[in-house]
């Protein structure tokens, strides 16, 4: 195991169900990115939930218990935001997200409307209606330019797990008979030209720690190195059988850091 991370030279992570879980810290979370600090490794936390924004997740963990620089933290919404203002800057978008959604597309200069819009959006929205989601599928239908967010099934919280974007992705496609143009955070790759261009390490060099098969350990595929968490989504049952091979599997980031920390000579 400690002959892989001998070679990372950047950790990402990946935030819901491996740093925290629902309104706690996970086991080991603050004492492995001290460490990760002390040892001048270089860390990012790469999430795709989109409900919230960087801000937000800058003062979750602080009540946490875990201080977090917001440039360290980078979300699917603000890659989607970063992918479209390449596209029109300033273009009008329907948004089907939360208010933190539509604070983070405002400070990239879009105007969040429904009248004649460039794109329609779709993110992992706590605040859905029947309403929107019916606007969403007229714009599909008109052939509008459609983006998601991220291709999440499930969200996990403590007591199991709720419906994410990849579930309302599903429920647009079945309706429309349409899935989005352009899927934007993990495993996609818009989400790995951010950390490449933020990072400037080679992708060989940079280690991928989450709880998803198809999300985070499927970012291997363009070439990074992964390690699986069980602390959320995904049971070692689920492993076997997945496309999506880690490098290494931990019971947590608590089992990660004491390997971290006993072979101290990686870093």
């Amino acid at each position: 195991m400690a002959d892989i991370l001998k070679q990372t030279r950047c950790f990402l992570f990946d935030l819901d169900g491996t740093i925290f879980l629902g309104g706690r810290l996970l086991p080991g979370a603050v004492e492995l990115i001290s460490f990760l600090r002390a040892s001048g490794m270089p860390h990012y936390f790469l999430t795709n939930n989109s409900s919230r924004s960087r801000r937000d997740y800058v003062t979750k963990l602080e009540n946490l218990g875990l201080t977090v620089p917001l440039e360290s933290i980078f979300s699917s919404g603000q890659a989607a935001a970063m992918y479209l203002q390449k596209q029109k800057p300033g273009a009008c978008i329907y948004l089907v997200g939360t208010p933190s959604l539509e604070e983070e597309f405002t400070g990239y200069g879009f105007d969040i409307g429904e009248k004649d819009p460039d794109f329609a959006v779709l993110g992992f929205d706590t605040t859905l209606t029947y309403e929107k989601l019916r606007k969403l599928c007229d714009f599909v239908r008109e052939g509008r330019p459609y983006i998601a967010t991220h291709p999440d099934i499930n969200c996990p919280i403590e007591n199991g797990f709720i419906p994410d974007t990849g579930a309302m992705i599903a429920l647009v496609e079945a309706s429309t008979g349409r899935r989005p143009d352009v899927v934007i955070g993990k495993p996609n790759k818009p989400m790995i030209d951010i950390i490449m261009d933020k990072t400037g390490a080679a992708v060989s060099e940079i280690t991928m720690v989450g709880d998803r098969l198809y999300t985070d350990i499927a970012m291997g595929r363009h070439g990074l190195r992964t390690v699986l968490v069980l602390t959320g989504e995904t049971s070692r049952e689920d492993i076997p059988v997945s496309a999506f091979q880690p490098d290494l599997v931990v019971a947590g980031v608590e089992e990660l850091y004491r390997v971290l920390k006993e072979d101290n000579s990686g870093m």
